[in-house]
């Protein structure tokens, strides 16, 4: 059993493709980075997937289940960019908003769920900041406090948009610590990344795209630089297991 699936998707955009005959399979368990070019379609992929975005085409799987019929299992972490920061709430209610598919959303929160949520607060080093509002946080502690909200969701998949961009070092850590953890705990973990160098130390498997996908799979048979040619085209610059290497695609 798959934990999602994705057949012959397809998204267009002012009647142009941004994504077409998208299809590939991912075990459980795995951590998946989603790489590809600026405009690739990295996010709109994730964001058609949870059914944020219209398709032309296609399905998704959850457990060889429909994903609407799946989404208590799912867990999202947007882009920063794509959040209100100046909305009026503290970092234990966003958090609180990643029990809601438990208890309703016109439930209030019992004491039980906010101490799940300060306890998911605390494992990402916010907990002193619970009350503080998320307008006056840091970057990379409001996407602690996102990472946070993903916790108290307890999912089994999780999709992560860029989670790295613009974050501090040990924010960085902090995420890479996450994501191993759930992965030994059997979850599956999807991530739009955009540094080349530090794949083949965080994911498992690789989805290489460019508006289609180009090659998916483990990460020592995807992340080739002829695969990377094929996705990028021009020179290739990365480091590849600690050595530089750089290649003009003829």
């Amino acid at each position: 059993m798959h934990a999602l699936s994705v057949n012959n998707l397809a998204v267009t955009y002012d009647k142009q493709p941004v994504l077409e005959n998208v299809s590939f399979a991912v075990p459980e368990g795995s951590l998946t980075g989603i790489i590809g070019p600026n405009g690739a379609g990295k996010s709109t992929l994730i964001k058609s997937i949870l059914h944020l975005l219209p398709t032309l085409s296609g399905n998704v799987t959850v457990f060889d289940e429909p994903y609407k019929q799946q989404k208590k299992l799912i867990g999202y972490v947007p882009q920063r960019s794509e959040v209100d920061w100046d909305f009026p709430t503290d970092a234990l209610d966003v958090v609180l908003m990643g029990r809601y598919s438990h208890i309703g959303w016109f439930k209030r929160a019992n004491r039980k769920e906010i101490e799940w949520a300060k306890t998911c607060l605390d494992k990402v080093g916010m907990a002193d900041y619970a009350n503080r509002q998320i307008s006056q946080l840091s970057g990379g502690q409001q996407q602690r406090v996102f990472l946070a909200r993903a916790l108290a969701q307890d999912a089994k998949v999780y999709f992560m948009d860029e989670p790295f961009s613009g974050v501090d070092a040990a924010t960085e850590k902090a995420i890479i610590k996450l994501m191993k953890e759930w992965k030994q705990e059997g979850k599956t973990v999807l991530v739009v990344h955009h540094d080349l160098q530090t794949v083949e130390d965080y994911f498992d498997h690789v989805l290489l795209l460019n508006k289609t996908p180009i090659e998916y799979g483990e990460t020592q048979k995807v992340f080739t630089l002829d695969n990377l040619e094929r996705a990028y085209g021009g020179k290739i610059a990365f480091l590849q297991r600690g050595t530089a290497v750089t290649q003009e695609v003829k």
